[in-house]
């Protein structure tokens, strides 16, 4: 499939993990994409392996909380290739503890990481978008956002991202503009690696496919909602978590 011809594609958090197989999933259907991160030891390389088979990809390094840092990104972006059409909002970072134990620089982090980062990058694109009549966002929400315990700021954080994707919708509807999240659940990542074994075997004991997700499920899903398919879907959230979010009687 070639959907993302002459599309231009900025993902945020797309050094590595989920952002790293979106980052691929675009460029392989032809599109532009534009890996915003602040790992350069794994953004550049990313990049680098992307042009060597063909793809358009480059590497910009970004703190996505700086408002400054933004503007600049989509200045040159659209100075270079002329539109940005596609926005991946995937940066986001844990700090989990008990709500007495989070520390006032742990909130912060965890908010301005996952929910300010995704709105100053989309207020960021959004004349642009507008101007072009078309545009696509996508942001990270979490099946976190439906409360989980120690997780006080993630959860306030991708909560915030559901409405804040539910009114961009509404404010972009009448110029071509979608805005939707992707709710992941359990995925292979780094971050879930990085979990004991036995919490781990917990929970993907919940699922009701009992088995974790591949990050290249979450890339499709993304894909899907950013593609020309997707043009009368907006303001929704689509869970991809092999049914835990809903849960199961069968045990």
């Amino acid at each position: 499939m070639r959907r993302f011809d002459d599309r231009v594609c900025l993902i945020t958090g797309g050094a590595q993990g989920l952002g790293a197989a979106i980052a691929k999933r675009l460029s392989s259907e032809g599109g532009t994409v534009v890996i915003v991160d602040r790992n350069v030891k794994r953004g550049e390389p990313l990049a680098e392996a992307l042009r060597a088979s063909g793809l358009r990809a480059s590497f910009r390094k970004v703190d996505v909380v700086d408002t400054a840092q933004v503007t600049d990104l989509v200045e040159e972006t659209f100075k270079e290739h002329g539109r940005i059409d596609v926005l991946v909002n995937n940066a986001g970072i844990l700090r989990d503890n008990r709500v007495e134990q989070i520390s006032d620089e742990d909130w912060h982090a965890v908010i301005d990481v996952s929910l300010t980062a995704a709105f100053v990058c989309s207020r960021a694109v959004f004349p642009i978008m507008k101007a072009q009549d078309f545009g696509r966002i996508v942001s990270f929400a979490s099946m976190s956002w439906h409360g989980n315990f120690g997780q006080a700021n993630y959860v306030a954080a991708k909560a915030g991202v559901v409405g804040l994707t539910r009114a961009l919708a509404l404010e972009g509807a009448r110029s071509g503009i979608t805005v939707n999240a992707v709710s992941p659940g359990l995925i292979d990542t780094p971050m879930l690696a990085s979990m004991n074994k036995a919490p781990r075997e917990m929970l993907v004991a919940k699922i009701p496919m009992r088995h974790t997700g591949d990050p290249r499920d979450i890339a499709a899903g993304v894909a899907f909602l950013c593609s020309p398919e997707a043009k009368y879907i907006t303001g929704v959230v689509l869970d991809i978590d092999g049914g835990i979010s809903i849960g199961s009687s069968v045990r």
